[in-house]
């Protein structure tokens, strides 16, 4: 029997971990998780930790002991989509083709846009802040994420953006809570999907998480 190591980031700030984290919990199999504080400039810093762990040097890892090998795999998506294969029973894509490929879409955009929104609202996923003077990109963005959550919970009618969850929302999770964070105006399909998402036990735990290590001291700053 496989077993699971999630290797993650610093649980306030790290919106990648997050992601793997809410999929690996929705399949419902038992894992270990190994914390990395990041920002850390002493030795050992967090890079060199992390090196420990998966040659790209950078968090999530997931690594699957099994019989007498151990699979490495490093990249949010990556690791959602191994998960999606070995647990097929937890439906983390959805089954019919066209909507797999449409939500497919929503999370590879996830994965690789919406850089000024990363940059402006940062994920701080204990706190709560007030909103930034958002530069027009910025605001592009967040429209264009409150539209594709409202075309999708329209379109499935369900709890999540494609009926159950699904890996497309494990990649906007961190957008929810920076959404949260932040105070972001949204409507009231979106807010009740995003109270939803932060109900999940994997970001309640997150959150527990998150509160611990602000409560034990972060710096504010990279």
């Amino acid at each position: 029997m496989a077993r699971y190591t999630l290797v993650v980031g610093t649980r306030n700030w790290s919106s990648w971990s997050l992601r793997p984290y809410v999929a690996l919990r929705a399949t419902g199999t038992e894992f270990d998780v190994l914390d990395i504080r990041l920002r850390q400039f002493d030795s050992p810093t967090t890079r060199e930790q992390i090196l420990t762990h998966s040659p790209a040097g950078k968090v999530p890892v997931l690594k699957i002991a099994e019989s007498e090998k151990t699979l490495t795999i490093w990249d949010s998506l990556a690791i959602c989509e191994a998960l999606a294969e070995r647990h097929p029973e937890a439906g983390l894509w959805p089954k019919d083709a066209d909507t797999r490929a449409l939500a497919r879409s929503y999370a590879c955009e996830m994965h690789s846009g919406f850089a000024d929104l990363r940059e402006q609202l940062t994920m701080d996923f204990a706190s709560k802040k007030p909103l930034p003077e958002l530069r027009e990109d910025t605001k592009v963005q967040v429209a264009r994420i409150l539209q594709a959550w409202e075309g999708a919970l329209a379109a499935y009618q369900g709890e999540f953006l494609f009926g159950n969850l699904t890996i497309a929302d494990c990649m906007y999770a961190p957008v929810v809570s920076r959404f949260r964070t932040y105070g972001v105006e949204t409507s009231a399909r979106v807010k009740a999907y995003m109270d939803r998402v932060m109900a999940l036990p994997a970001m309640r735990e997150w959150m527990e998480a998150a509160q611990a290590e602000v409560a034990a001291g972060l710096p504010e700053t990279y």
